[in-house]
């Protein structure tokens, strides 16, 4: 939810999964559960071709605004390119957008990614959840077809040695370490308590967050984990509570850090709050209410008014959907992006084709230059730092990038 985002108080960042990984221990649902719906298309020329490429994240479910917020970017990417009338190997393409609610789970997400291969999509924007998006990867990697996801931030997606697999945003070692850094070299913490939602997005940034933090000098007093189906903290924060920490680090979403929050306060305890982009979002401020006031938190990238084309985005969005965005939003509108600039560099929608134009791109988007990496990593991610001042998320500093 791997994140990522100001992104405002709407939009905070990367990398969830953020970039991000909610409920991706729920007991699995039968293929039947998940939702698909189509994007409308402009009126085809007579010699279109219609060609698909897919959405899929979490639609339902408690990080679903998430999941519609991505979905909501794709979908106006897809549009645009619709109205354009693009031409690829002489034909004008009519884009398709499937879109598929893998629930944040991770084997509804291998059903979902098999039901897209199965309708022959050419490439997938997603998944959101890293939990959801590592274990997809290797489906759409043994079919060939490219997989861009806007806001899966665990390291392994992307090390897997799949030439399909590519992310728009910084991954979780470059996040944990900025975390790790600021929170002892910024914040004065010495004694540091980590929660984590055992999903692979928290987890995993809580992982590189101890690391980073231990190097910066920091003691970790205790290690607590929860899952990412419980709103009850009590017995962890007042275990936490005894131990007396200058620091409570999160590695989880906003579904959870809001309730967390309260419970916090409720206890007295006094310690600094950080987390990662999962938790910089609008919904965490609605959740915690005056709870989360001082609060910190990442996101990759930089905030949306200081994007390229941030407020340009900003608006189109607005226009289009009536409500303002909520985190990955301009990630998922980029991702989809470079799949089509991809596929006009190579004059082809055949994945076997445009595949090494994708690897190999420049792309300047709405949140930053786009260019990857030789594991499909972006190059020079930044990550920025936010803390929630009079009820809105404030943008402190941007480290990398």
């Amino acid at each position: 939810m791997n994140r990522s985002h100001h992104l405002g108080a709407a939009v905070a960042m990367a990398l969830a999964l953020a970039a991000c990984g909610k409920n991706e221990d729920k007991t699995a649902q039968t293929s039947s559960s998940s939702t698909t719906t189509t994007t409308p298309a402009a009126a085809p020329a007579d010699n279109a071709v219609t060609v698909k490429i897919a959405h899929a994240g979490p639609l339902t479910g408690s990080i679903a605004h998430l999941g519609k917020d991505d979905e909501n970017g794709v979908h106006l990417a897809i549009d645009q390119a619709n109205e354009k009338k693009i031409t690829i190997g002489g034909k004008v393409i009519k884009f398709e957008m499937p879109s598929e609610d893998d629930q944040a789970d991770p084997k509804v997400g291998t059903t979902v990614a098999q039901k897209l291969v199965d309708a022959k999509v050419v490439a997938v924007v997603g998944h959101l959840n890293s939990g959801t998006t590592i274990p997809a990867s290797k489906i759409y990697h043994d079919a060939g077809i490219a997989q861009v996801s806007p806001s899966a931030t665990n390291v392994t997606y992307t090390h897997q040695g799949f030439k399909t697999a590519f992310r728009v945003m910084a991954n979780d070692a470059q996040q944990g370490k900025v975390l790790g850094d600021y929170a002892v070299t910024k914040l004065g913490a010495k004694n540091v308590a980590i929660i984590d939602d055992r999903s692979a997005y928290g987890q995993g940034l809580a992982d590189e967050f101890e690391k980073a933090a231990k190097a910066a000098g920091a003691t970790i007093v205790t290690r607590e984990f929860t899952g990412t189906d419980k709103t009850d903290f009590n017995a962890i924060l007042t275990s936490i509570k005894g131990k007396n920490p200058d620091l409570i680090f999160y590695g989880g979403m906003d579904s959870q850090a809001g309730p967390m929050m309260k419970q916090i306060k409720n206890l007295g305890l006094t310690s600094k709050f950080l987390a990662g982009d999962g938790v910089q979002t609008a919904e965490f401020l609605k959740l915690s209410g005056d709870a989360g006031e001082g609060a910190y938190a990442s996101s990759p990238g930089v905030p949306l008014d200081k994007m390229p084309g941030g407020k340009a985005f900003a608006d189109k969005y607005k226009a289009k959907f009536n409500i303002d965005i909520q985190l990955y939003a301009p990630y998922a509108y980029d991702s989809m992006n470079v799949i089509l600039e991809a596929m006009k560099k190579a004059d082809s929608s055949d994945p076997a084709k445009y595949l090494p134009s994708l690897a190999g791109i420049t792309y300047q988007g709405v949140t930053g230059n786009i260019t990857f990496d030789e594991n499909g990593d972006i190059k020079g991610g930044g990550i920025s730092l936010y803390q929630v001042k009079g009820g809105k998320w404030e943008f402190l500093e941007t480290v990398g990038g």
